[in-house]
Order: structure tokens, then C-alpha cells, then sequence
């Protein structure tokens, strides 16, 4: 009798332990995660907030550059500069002078389209003699950030324009149609929307951990909210979790500490090396198509992430990570030896086609990137002369003459050089002038904004223009359309990729792509007629 009571005191015992360390758990779980929403917000707060400084700082200095130069007429002359400098700063959407009364009197973007109303304006307090504004173009679209010089006795008055979601947002944030787990806003001191970035998840005053920040210098405020569903989530699991221990009583609550290691996510670095060694990262081609003549030129070389349980991981979801951890130069040196082995016999029979790889700044810290090319193509079926390599922009060049010179040593093997994603990343026009790149491609940026944005069609003339003018070739990326064949080559653009010929292929069908239209007994191009990738 008395060993049946301990038991029962024993186990009630344990009942009231568990019970309370379960409490102490969920109450834990959610000081956790409410703490670590706060901690990712400041930081998400802090860089919006830095990166709208730092980007109206730059055109408040290109604005004085401006000024130094002398250039404030509606001269063609002046336009041209103008124009020049807006397609150099991918952030800028016009530059205009404005009269003192306000009025519009020329734009980068041809006569002054659309009523412009000034929402909301006050000075800059380092710089008294500019204002910022937000402006609306007509009745439709997002409101607009512009900084405007006062007109003065020796100085025009010059405006700069940009979206107002520019003023926070990088390049590689995408906006998404549905819902996402962060919303960041920019207001003016009255409350005036600049622009906003991003959809919150959930409705209600407590939908989000939110936090505001206040330029000094600029006077604007940049809020940033957080889904709270995202931590509700976790919160849901972990208190699941805690609920299952509570039945195992206190016997279990010892088994916590050596579990509960267990259930932490997985170093992503120690994942990605690992399926680096499985072989897990296999090639894409994306078919490159003569726009004149519809035949196949080449193809450029995508990465996917193909899982064992046969998912496949699109690129930007490991890419980055690869890149900051430096995996990426051992990825990018399999992913070549597997081109090699997939497609080398048919390239071999086809010199005329080209195989694009991309690149990342890394890749030209040292001359490993030569001697990778030299030992992986130098005995291979595919010629040094048939590989295509592309420069990324997704983070800057270091060392522009190193990278220059690495670039001339490639060249010499044989090997052409491109620049990706032109007028869009770090570059702007610098690396097309410094680099010696032998090809140049538009971004799929401008060739989305065709018969839509005036300007887009205008860029894409220009960077025509300069290409063929440096006896450069050019690619344009991101076809969908008919339409948009039909305009690009008729301002003598020859190559092309986009979904409008094919998605990124595997290689069994890409392999049947080019037997299917470019057979070994066809008649071989005419020799001139470049393909790249």
C-alpha cells in the first residue's frame, strides 16, 4: 500500500512539475520569439533607413556635380549629359529642370508627360537651397521622390526624380503579388507617403512587430513592421513540442536537454557543402536564339538545386548563401565539369555554339579562376573558344585592374567575356568602360518595360548604340513576347533568351533542343556570325 501511495505521489509530483516547467516553457517560447522579432526588426530598420541616406546623399552630390559642370539648359547638349547620368544611377527615373514657378520646362524622358502635383515638400537642413519633395505624375501610379535645386542667379533649377519604393529597396528584392512576412513604408514630416515595399501578413493593429526611425538630415521617417504570424508559427511548434513532454511526466523533462539540440535547424553551410559532395547541384541551359535567323547560338548555364527526394531548390534560395560563404567557387567548378561530361560530344560536332557560365566577383580575387578554366576545357570537348564567361553584379568589384587584367588573360585563352544584368547593378556604365568585356547583356528590367516605359526603349537604344560603337556584342535577357522579338531586333539587337523560346532546360532536353535544330548533317553558320552566350 505504502510503495502504490509514493508511486501515486511520485507521479502527481511529477504531473505538478511538468506542469510548471511547461508553463515556464511556453512563457519562455514566447518572450523568445517576441525578443527576436525586435532584435530582426532594428537591423531591418536601421539599413532601410541607412540606405535612404546614403541614396539621397548621391544625388545631392551628383546634383552639385551638375552644378559645377554647367549643365541647366534644355540644350541637346545638356539633355544628352543628362540623359547619361540618369542611365548610369540605376535608382534615378528623371532628371528635369524646373522653372522658378515650379513648372516642368524639359526631361531626360522627352516633354513633361502628365500633370505633376507636389504632395508634400520641405528644405533639406544641410542643404537649404534644395528641397525634397514627393510628386504625382497624372491620376495613375506610385508617387514619386524628387530633389529639387532652387534656381539661383548662376544655377538652374534641376530636379531629380526616382519611385518613391526606390528610396529603401535593393535591386534583388522582388515585389511580390501576394503576401510576404515584412512591409516597409517612408512617410514625409506630414505624413506625406514616399513609397512602400513589401505586404504584411494578417490584418489588426497586432498583426506586427513595427518599428520607426527619423532621418535627421532628410526628415523622413521609415517604419518597418514584421509579421508576427511568422514567430506565431514557431511559437505553435515549439509549444506542440512542449506539450508532448508534459505527458511523458518528469522522467522526460531529463531527455529535453539532449532533444532539443536535436530539433535545431541545420548549419545551411554545412547543408550546401554537403550537397555540393552528393552532386546535388546540377546545370540548366537557357537557350540563347538568333533573333534574324531563329537559330539556336548557344545556351547560358543555370544552376538548380535537385534534392534527393527529387525537388528541385530554384537558385535564389541558395545562390546568396554561396556566395557570402565562398562555396560558390568550388559549385561553379563542378557545375563546368558536368557541362563537360552532359553536353561535350555535341558541342564538339557544333564549334559555332557557345556555353555561357556565370561568375561572381570571387571568382576574380585570384588567378584560380584561369587555372580552373585551363585544367576543366583545356583537354575537354568543349573548346576554350566556345565558352562564354558572364560577370554578375550582385556584389561589386573590389579590384577593378586585377579583374581587368584576370578578364585579358582569359581573352587571350580564347575564352569570351560578358557583363551581366547592364544599367541595373553596381556598375552602372564604369565596368563597361573599364573591363573590356567583349559582350554586354540588357536586363530583363528593360525589356519587360517595352510599350510600356518610354524610357526603357530609349536605354535599350543607347546601350545599342555604345555596344556597336565598342564593337561589342549584345544579349538581351528575359523575352516573353513576340512583341518584344519584334522590337528588339529591330533595333539591331541579334541575340536573345527568355521563356518566349524556352525555359531553363534540363540537360536530356536540351540536348534533343539542339539535335532537333541543328542536326550534325546540317550545313554549318557562315563563319562571322558570332553566337554567344
Amino acid at each position: 500500500m505504502q510503495t502504490r501511495r509514493q508511486k501515486v505521489v511520485a507521479v502527481l509530483a511529477g504531473v505538478l512539475v511538468a506542469g510548471a516547467g511547461l508553463f515556464a516553457f511556453n512563457f519562455g517560447v514566447k518572450q523568445f520569439v517576441a525578443r527576436q522579432g525586435y532584435e530582426e526588426l532594428q537591423i531591418l530598420a536601421e539599413r532601410k533607413l541607412a540606405l535612404s541616406e546614403d541614396r539621397l546623399n548621391r544625388l545631392i552630390e551628383i546634383m552639385n556635380d551638375l552644378q559645377r559642370r554647367g549643365i541647366g539648359t534644355c540644350r541637346a547638349s545638356h539633355m544628352q549629359m543628362l540623359r547619361q547620368t540618369a542611365l548610369s544611377v540605376p535608382v534615378i527615373k528623371e532628371i528635369a529642370l524646373v522653372a522658378a514657378d515650379g513648372q516642368t520646362d524639359c526631361t531626360t524622358l522627352g516633354p513633361p508627360g502628365g500633370q505633376r502635383t507636389v504632395l508634400s515638400s520641405h528644405p533639406i537642413s544641410d542643404y537649404p537651397q534644395m528641397m525634397l519633395e514627393v510628386v504625382s505624375i497624372g491620376d495613375k501610379g506610385e508617387n514619386m521622390l524628387r530633389i529639387r535645386r532652387l534656381p539661383s542667379d548662376n544655377a538652374p533649377g534641376l530636379a531629380l526624380m526616382m519611385l518613391g519604393s526606390r528610396i529603401f529597396s535593393h535591386r534583388s528584392e522582388k515585389m511580390s503579388s501576394g503576401e510576404s512576412d515584412g512591409l516597409t513604408r517612408a512617410e514625409m514630416q506630414d505624413g506625406t507617403l514616399i513609397g512602400q515595399n513589401g505586404v504584411l501578413r494578417g490584418a489588426g493593429e497586432d498583426a506586427g512587430f513595427a518599428m520607426s526611425l527619423t532621418s535627421t538630415s532628410f526628415g523622413i521617417e521609415v517604419t518597418t513592421t514584421v509579421s508576427k504570424l511568422k514567430y506565431r508559427d514557431t511559437a505553435a511548434r515549439l509549444q506542440m513540442f512542449g506539450s508532448a513532454i508534459f505527458g511523458g511526466l518528469i522522467m522526460i523533462l531529463l531527455a529535453i536537454a539532449s532533444f532539443v539540440p536535436s530539433r535545431q535547424r541545420e548549419n545551411p553551410i554545412a547543408e550546401l557543402e554537403r550537397a555540393l559532395e552528393a552532386g546535388e547541384f546540377v546545370p540548366y541551359y537557357q537557350p540563347i536564339v538568333d533573333l534574324v535567323t531563329g537559330k539556336l547560338r548557344g545556351a547560358e548555364v543555370l544552376v538548380r538545386w535537385r534534392k534527393p527526394d527529387g525537388s528541385t531548390v530554384p537558385p535564389a534560395l541558395f545562390i546568396p548563401l554561396a556566395e557570402s560563404s565562398g562555396i560558390i567557387l568550388e559549385m561553379t567548378r563542378a557545375l563546368m565539369r558536368k557541362v563537360c561530361l552532359e553536353i561535350g560530344p555535341a558541342f564538339a560536332e557544333r564549334q559555332h555554339l557557345k556555353i555561357c557560365f556565370n561568375l561572381a566577383a570571387q571568382h576574380f580575387q585570384d588567378d584560380s579562376i584561369v587555372r580552373d578554366i585551363r585544367a576543366i576545357f583545356g583537354q575537354s570537348p568543349v573548346r576554350l573558344s566556345q565558352v562564354v564567361l558572364e560577370l554578375t553584379e550582385r556584389q561589386p568589384i573590389e579590384n577593378l585592374a586585377e579583374t581587368r587584367r584576370l578578364i585579358a588573360t582569359l581573352q587571350a585563352l580564347g575564352v569570351r567575356m560578358a557583363l551581366d544584368d547592364v544599367g541595373t547593378g553596381h556598375s552602372g556604365l564604369s565596368y563597361i568602360l573599364k573591363l573590356g568585356v567583349d559582350i554586354i547583356k540588357i536586363d530583363k528590367m528593360f525589356v519587360d518595360a517595352i510599350g510600356i516605359d518610354r524610357s526603357s526603349t530609349t536605354i535599350i537604344e543607347t546601350l545599342v548604340d555604345l555596344a556597336h560603337n565598342m564593337r561589342m556584342d549584345i544579349v538581351a535577357e528575359g523575352v516573353e513576347t513576340f512583341e518584344q522579338v519584334v522590337c528588339l531586333r529591330d533595333r539591331g539587337i541579334r541575340a536573345a533568351q527568355g521563356f518566349v523560346f524556352a525555359p531553363p532546360l534540363p540537360g536530356t532536353s536540351f540536348l534533343q533542343l539542339v539535335e532537333a535544330t541543328d542536326p550534325v548533317h546540317a550545313a554549318m553558320p557562315e563563319k562571322g556570325i558570332l553566337a554567344v552566350a
